[in-house]
């Protein structure tokens, strides 16, 4: 109950400030409880820390929907062609006998996993909606390892603060603790009944169905747990879709 009277004074707080005095005063109320997203010094920055807030506070353990077999899409939407990379065609010929999923950054045990090794992590099914920005949707079966098992497995520190991804594409992607360790956010490694296929993301796609589409990267190469966005991607040749979304995009 103290934890919920917390929540509901912060909140109260945060919708007060923002009607009375602007969204500059709701911010300084999010920046005291640890409620800043990495992108509010934009043009939208007040805006998008009131939206972040409002969620983390009031949505921090939901769940998304779920869905019957019954409802999973019969075409789901290809977005997108596989990378073009010779690294990832060779992976692709080999049936990604040879993929690694390196992860670093503030963790214990830095190193690598390969498909074997996440199969052998107790895997998750969910039937979810996955929603795309653009406004095309699907539903799907999502089979994977729960990412708080890798990251349990890797050790990562408490003081991290969110999880980057890489992938072969040269995208990458971000997100916080609290989706990081969500029972719904996956490493999706298989698709309705069968390998995740080439399209969709293979070998391994992330899984947030928390939020939009985009944040479901495909092409997974890398993790790297991190205590600050700052100069991530910079030297690495890396193109951020954040350059032209939300970094929270929760549904």
């Amino acid at each position: 109950m103290r934890h919920i009277s917390r929540r509901k004074l912060i909140t109260t707080g945060l919708t007060a400030a923002a009607g009375a005095s602007g969204l500059a005063a709701a911010v300084r109320i999010a920046n005291r409880y640890g409620l800043i997203p990495p992108d509010y010094g934009g043009v939208f920055g007040a805006g998008e820390t009131l939206t972040y807030a409002s969620h983390r506070l009031l949505t921090r353990h939901s769940m998304a929907r779920e869905f019957p077999r019954s409802q999973i899409s019969k075409s789901p939407v290809v977005n997108g062609r596989p990378p073009q990379s010779l690294t990832f065609t060779l992976l692709e010929a080999g049936k990604f006998a040879d993929w690694q999923l390196e992860v670093d950054g503030m963790v214990a045990n830095p190193g690598s996993f390969s498909l074997d090794d996440l199969r052998g992590f107790p895997a998750r099914s969910q039937i979810t909606h996955l929603a795309c920005e653009e406004g095309w949707s699907f539903i799907a079966e999502w089979i994977g390892v729960p990412l708080s098992h890798v990251l349990d497995a890797a050790g990562a520190s408490a003081g991290a603060k969110y999880v980057v991804f890489f992938a072969y594409d040269d995208l990458w992607e971000s997100i916080d603790m609290a989706d990081a360790w969500h029972p719904q956010t996956l490493l999706a490694y298989g698709m309705n009944g069968a390998d995740l296929p080439a399209p969709h993301g293979a070998p391994v796609r992330l899984r947030v169905p928390r939020q939009l589409g985009y944040k479901s990267l495909k092409y997974l190469a890398q993790i790297t747990i991190v205590d600050s966005l700052k100069d991530i991607g910079q030297g690495l040749g890396s193109i951020s879709p954040e350059l032209g979304y939300s970094w929270y995009a929760g549904i």
